[in-house]
């Protein structure tokens, strides 16, 4: 079950990245020569930076959610999670990242869904140790390695 490696933040330096214009999915258009903004990782994705760190995922659980082997979740743990976050367990000795399923409550007991049908669905029961570790925020995928 283990999915995540988790690691810890740095938020002493700034990490100022120049934001491009406007990028379209659709038909090309003719590029600006200028720079609108800049982007900085810490400022702009990080709300809470003594409650946050990344986790690189590992497996194929959460495909369809599009995050892959090898992304990096941001994980926030000041966040209450809601029905349907994708969220960092910690079930059982064991860290996994999964959609957070609170339908079944009043039946006594919760679940944590994958993003990929070859997997189940993890039911968790007051037998279970359980916690929500953290809500994830965002992804950061690499499209090209080397």
């Amino acid at each position: 079950m283990k999915s995540i490696h988790l690691l810890p933040t740095e938020f002493e330096q700034q990490l100022r990245l120049q934001l491009a214009p406007q990028i379209k999915a659709g038909f090309p258009s003719p590029a600006d020569d200028y720079t609108h903004d800049s982007l900085d990782f810490n400022r702009d994705m990080i709300r809470h930076p003594e409650a946050t760190f990344y986790g690189r995922v590992s497996g194929d659980s959460m495909i369809d959610a599009g995050i892959n082997d090898g992304d990096i979740a941001v994980i926030d743990r000041s966040l209450q999670p809601a029905d349907g976050d994708i969220i960092v367990a910690y079930i059982n000795n064991e860290f996994t990242i999964k959609f957070l399923d609170l339908t079944h409550q009043q039946e006594g007991y919760i679940e944590l869904r994958p993003a990929n049908p070859k997997y189940q669905p993890i039911r968790i029961t007051d037998i279970d140790q359980f916690e929500v570790w953290g809500v994830v925020v965002w992804t950061i995928k690499g499209w090209k390695h080397g």
